[in-house]
């Protein structure tokens, strides 16, 4: 029976030297949750991973190794024998397989790992550019070729076209675990997903303020956290109704400090949150100036209320790098479904953009809110998102 081949390529985990193999156990981990039960087998050996699997499980690992964190690339993978005309032969077939996809150019890109193996990298590489070359097939360009044929020869012997890239990182797992502010804007769910890239596990936190914000509005941000969910293993997603804590805000407090208190407020619950999901950290999607509430003035009032770390992985990217991340990764259309969040709701016209933190918690102390805070906390709901998600 045929079966599916992928060789792996392992980036930043070769850099942890004494932690190397905890790393790569996770990592292997990781991958075997995402495709248990499609009957594929995940090793690794010598900086590469390799996956195998029936023929049918094929789109099952390839959805995996598009969501799997903590590897540089992968690709499909022939398996040749170690002989010079095995290996011409299946290079034939990647370069004719190319040119019907309209590549024009190539380069062999040759490895040899076995040293036993009579031929050195070089000659593997200018034998099978040659039989390509002579078959008029396509065109050698050294330098900058439109597609790489490779050639690895190691305890076995693997040929392959193109590969697709990965989203290096560490493996969700190795880097503790950290609680998400998720609205269903742009910029926290690429926040997540960078963290995630740090090797984080994420739990979720979103505020909802019904019957102002919609049902759809709620939707959204469940589909942003069901998509970080395929990176990071799963997530926990805790929905706090803020609907009376920001009645109170718009009654209580001037209204050009009201985004700020908000701020102030949703820090608060985070962290009565962080404790209950064990989370040792708080990320944000903020960027530095981008709305009036990150300027370093109001970052500093946020920050004053947070018990935990606040991590900020966007705090010096421009809005143009984070909504190419965002289509990277699948959020930007879910994300600009017109369905405001709670975020701007009652926003003032004119906010203020450098808050003194002294100022900021003698309003919030006169608006007597902790125990309002309490029971939204105590009234969240819970929802979980699993990270199987198979063609």
């Amino acid at each position: 029976m045929n079966e599916a081949v992928y060789l792996v390529k392992i980036g930043e985990l070769m850099l942890k030297s004494g932690n190397l193999k905890d790393f790569e156990q996770r990592l292997v981990q990781n991958a075997r949750l995402l495709i248990e039960g499609t009957g594929s087998r995940v090793s690794l050996r010598a900086g590469r991973m390799y996956v195998e699997g029936p023929e049918q499980a094929a789109a099952s690992i390839e959805f995996m190794l598009n969501h799997l964190v903590g590897i540089t690339g992968w690709a499909r993978a022939t398996v040749v024998s170690k002989d010079i005309d095995s290996i011409k032969e299946a290079v034939l077939a990647e370069a004719l397989k190319a040119k019907e996809a309209g590549y024009k150019t190539f380069k062999i890109e040759a490895r040899r790992s076995d040293k036993s193996f009579a031929l050195n990298s070089y000659e593997i590489a200018r034998l099978a550019g040659e039989a390509v070359y002579d078959r008029g097939i396509m065109a050698v360009d050294v330098h900058h070729p439109e597609i790489e044929i490779a050639v690895e020869v190691r305890e076995r012997c693997f040929v392959y076209g193109n590969e697709h890239k990965g989203h290096r990182g560490l493996p969700p797992g190795t880097g503790g675990k950290a609680l998400l502010l998720l609205s269903g804007g742009i910029d926290s769910p690429v926040a997540g997903y960078r963290m995630i890239r740090r090797g984080m596990k994420i739990d979720c936190l979103y505020f909802h303020s019904h019957p102002y914000t919609s049902p759809e509005a709620q939707q959204k941000v469940e589909d942003l956290a069901q998509n970080l969910a395929l990176y990071g293993l799963g997530t926990h997603l805790n929905i706090v109704p803020f609907t009376a804590v920001q009645q109170r805000i718009r009654d209580s407090a001037p209204p050009d400090h009201a985004t700020v208190l908000l701020r102030i407020c949703m820090m608060k619950v985070a962290n009565m949150l962080c404790p209950v999901v064990s989370a040792k950290a708080i990320i944000t999607g903020e960027s530095l100036g981008q709305v009036a509430s990150q300027t370093i003035e109001n970052l500093t009032v946020t920050n004053s209320s947070a018990a935990y770390p606040v991590l900020r992985p966007l705090i010096g990217l421009d809005k143009e790098e984070i909504i190419a991340t965002a289509k990277q990764i699948g959020t930007y259309d879910i994300s600009i479904l017109p369905y405001e969040d709670c975020c701007v709701l009652f926003s003032p016209k004119h906010p203020i953009l450098r808050a003194d933190p002294a100022v900021c918690m003698e309003i919030y102390n006169k608006m007597e809110i902790d125990e309002m805070l309490l029971e939204a906390f105590n009234n969240r709901e819970h929802k979980r998102f699993g990270f199987r998600n198979r063609l």
